[in-house]
């Protein structure tokens, strides 16, 4: 502090510095006197020390600055005194000025308002240069890319990556620009603002890798779960005022239909039961828990001759003798043999097959005709199927019943017709048979506590 405090002193006694404030004046500040204080302790630094002269010198730097861009020491003649030679009035001059835009009016002319003049910065120090806005991020990465790009290309050298760039390049080919029509040309193409689908601007590749590209619809979802029709007509018998054959016919169905429930019924009773003379009685019962006593002493005694044959030593096993070499040698003199008949054999049947071709011929076009009939096949299942309800739970599905009436029960007119049905379960099970809907059951309620009986005293009363 001292040192800086003694070259601002030495800068401002200086002959050539030239200061805007009369109360600074170098002959004050070197006739002024220090105190004798003792510096070699921290506490007495800031307590003696007399840094109002600096802040004097560094207040009108900073003014001169402001007001004059710089030191006045510093500045020539020419910026500091002009010669004044009174106000010039050429009016030729003026008038073979060009008027640009309109015509100045005549008057006073326009000067800027006095809150403009205030928020104007009179401040001719320059605004400190802002480093992060010349910042790039990895620049040093950057500049050593590109350094390395320069002294590959003076090498002719093209990298891998510049290569793969040039190819993708001569892939995409340049869409043209499109040119909007004005709106008075009838010849233009009818654009619908409402519809649903969005026009696709920009390139292909583009909009895909920004997301911004539909995902095209795959071909599967357009077809329905299934062909048949949502509402299905039911037989003319089922009219309130049928024709005789119509109705037998739509009674035989129906018919039908309870013979085969009937069927499974009596199926599940066969498989459930039993025989009454095959049922458990006293004996069976007593020799059910005596079983397996008797055999225990059997087994005591298998045991004990087992034992006494252990007894008996037994011989060492016999190890397999070692080949001699001229077995070895006549061993693989045999199986190389081997694999020559073996090699012989498959070519006569090479050979032997040209001579059967008409029948390998034959063979061929059997499998052929039995491919396309099983194909044929498969195709019809398939094409059945779509008309028949999938399992898609774990119910399966149900028929619905038919709504049938018998002959003493249908109606002579309208009046008396007796409705049957209900048009909400008929549109579910409707759901449920074309696959829309998965087959489902009514939940079970099931009560969590149990039902609390309580006599009143007016029952027992009345009892």
């Amino acid at each position: 502090m001292a040192a800086a405090r003694r070259l601002k002193r030495v800068a401002a006694s200086q002959p050539g510095f030239l200061s805007l404030k009369s109360s600074t004046q170098p002959a004050d500040l070197l006739s002024s006197r220090r105190k004798r204080v003792s510096k070699n302790k921290k506490k007495n630094w800031n307590k003696h020390s007399d840094i109002h002269d600096v802040e004097e010198f560094l207040e009108d730097v900073r003014l001169q600055e402001r007001t004059t861009g710089g030191l006045l020491s510093e500045k020539s003649d020419d910026t500091l005194f002009f010669l004044d030679v009174g106000e010039q009035r050429n009016t030729a001059a003026k008038a073979a000025e060009p008027v640009e835009g309109k015509e100045k009016k005549k008057g006073k002319q326009s000067r800027p308002l006095r809150i403009d003049l205030i928020l104007q910065s009179d401040s001719l120090v320059p605004p400190p240069k802002d480093v992060l806005a010349y910042q790039q991020p990895n620049a040093k990465k950057l500049r050593r890319i590109a350094e390395k790009a320069e002294r590959l290309a003076a090498k002719a050298v093209v990298t891998q990556r510049h290569k793969r760039l040039l190819n993708r390049r001569s892939v995409i080919r340049p869409t043209k620009t499109a040119v909007t029509d004005a709106n008075n040309n009838p010849d233009r193409d009818y654009y619908d603002i409402w519809q649903q689908e969005s026009k696709d601007v920009g390139d292909s590749w583009y909009l895909q890798q920004t997301g911004k590209k539909l995902v095209k619809r795959p071909e599967k979802l357009n077809e329905k779960p299934s062909v048949l029709p949502a509402v299905e007509v039911i037989a003319p018998g089922g009219s309130y005022n049928p024709d005789f054959f119509s109705h037998q016919a739509l009674l035989q169905e129906a018919h039908e239909v309870e013979v085969k429930k009937k069927k499974e019924e009596e199926k599940v009773e066969r498989q459930l039961a039993f025989n009454k003379d095959d049922a458990a009685t006293e004996e069976t019962v007593f020799q059910e828990q005596v079983e397996g006593l008797v055999e225990e002493e059997e087994n005591e005694e298998e045991n004990t001759v087992d034992q006494q044959a252990e007894d008996v030593p037994v011989g060492a096993i016999a190890q397999a003798e070692k080949k001699s070499e001229k077995q070895r040698k006549k061993q693989k003199a045999e199986k190389i043999k081997e694999q020559q008949q073996l090699a012989i054999k498959r070519q006569i049947e090479k050979r032997q097959q040209l001579f059967q071709l008409r029948s390998i011929k034959a063979s061929i076009k059997e499998k052929e005709q039995i491919t396309m009939k099983r194909r044929e096949q498969r195709k019809a299942k398939q094409e059945a199927q779509k008309s028949q309800p999938r399992r898609l739970g774990r119910l399966k599905f149900q028929a619905q019943d038919l709504e049938v009436q018998l002959s003493d029960e249908l109606a002579n007119s309208l009046l008396r017709l007796k409705p049957e049905g209900s048009v909400v379960k008929d549109r579910f099970k409707s759901m449920q048979k074309r696959n829309l809907i998965e087959p489902r059951e009514r939940a079970k309620f099931k009560r969590r506590h149990k039902l609390k009986y309580v006599e009143k005293r007016a029952f027992r009363q009345i009892t």
